[in-house]
C-alpha cells in the first residue's frame, strides 16, 4: 500500500507512481474476477439466455432479465450451482457410478479419451502428495539465471544414458490452467517445502502472496516423485 506523503506539493512523477501503485492491485483484482466470472457465465449462457429472454418477453415487468448484466449474473449463479451439485453427487454412491459410466463412455471416443484421461490424471496427481518426495520444485526457466515454480509430475530415464529425468509442469500467471511441460534432469531440480496450495496461491497472485522464504539457491534433495 502506498504511504502517505507529508509534502502536498509532490512532483508529478511521485504522484503518478503513487496513483499507479494504488490502482494496480484494484485492476489486477478486476482482471482476475472478470476472467473467472466470464468463464463461469459462458458455460451456462446457452441455457440461461433463452430462459431469461422468454421470461422477460412474457412478463414485461421482468424486462430487466434481458439485460447483459442479468444474463452474466444468472449465468454465474447457475454454473456455481451446477458445480456444487456435481461435487455433492460425486461424494454419493449414485454420483460415483454415474461418473464411472461417463468415463467408460468417453474412453471410447479417441480424441476425448486422450484429453479427458490426461487432465484427470494430472488433477489426481496434483491432489495426492508424492511418497518420499516433494511435489513443488524450482527449475531454471525460461533460461539460466531465472527460476520458475513447477510441479513435479513423474520421473523417467534417458534411454541412451539411463540419466534420471523429471517431468515438471510450469503453470502460467494468473491462469494456472495453461503452462509448459519441461523435461529436467533430476539433479537440476531445487526442492521446496511448499504445499501445492501455497504454490498455486503464489502463481495466481503473481507472487504477491507467498511464504517468506524460497530455496532459490538450494540444492536438489528429496525432490523425486515415484514413477
Amino acid at each position: 500500500m502506498p504511504t502517505s506523503d507529508p509534502n502536498p506539493r509532490a512532483p508529478l512523477r511521485v504522484l503518478f507512481v503513487t496513483g499507479l501503485l494504488t490502482l494496480l492491485p484494484i485492476w489486477l483484482t478486476w482482471v482476475v474476477f472478470k476472467f473467472v466470472f466470464g468463464l463461469l457465465s459462458d458455460l451456462s449462457r446457452p441455457l440461461v439466455g433463452p430462459l431469461l429472454a422468454g421470461v422477460a418477453q412474457e412478463h414485461p415487468r421482468f424486462g430487466w432479465l434481458a439485460h447483459a448484466w442479468a444474463l452474466t449474473a444468472f449465468g454465474v449463479i447457475a454454473t456455481v450451482a451446477l458445480i456444487l451439485l456435481v461435487g455433492w453427487l460425486a461424494r454419493r454412491v449414485a454420483g460415483q457410478r454415474a461418473l464411472a459410466w461417463f468415463e467408460i463412455a468417453i474412453r471410447r471416443v479417441p480424441l476425448a479419451k486422450t484429453v479427458y484421461g490426461s487432465a484427470r490424471q494430472l488433477l489426481d496427481l496434483m491432489q495426492a502428495p508424492p511418497d518420499g518426495g516433494q511435489r513443488v520444485v524450482l527449475i531454471e526457466f525460461p533460461h539460466p539465471g531465472m527460476k520458475a515454480v513447477g510441479f513435479l509430475t513423474r520421473t523417467l530415464r534417458d534411454e541412451a544414458t539411463g540419466r534420471e529425468l523429471a517431468a515438471v509442469y510450469v503453470p502460467t500467471t494468473p491462469n494456472p490452467t495453461g503452462g509448459y511441460l519441461e523435461i529436467v534432469p533430476v539433479e537440476d531440480l531445487i526442492a521446496t517445502d511448499w504445499t501445492v496450495d501455497q504454490a498455486m496461491t503464489f502463481i495466481i497472485s503473481g507472487g504477491a502472496v507467498a511464504p517468506k522464504r524460497m530455496p532459490y539457491s538450494g540444492a536438489a534433495t528429496d525432490a523425486v516423485a515415484p514413477d
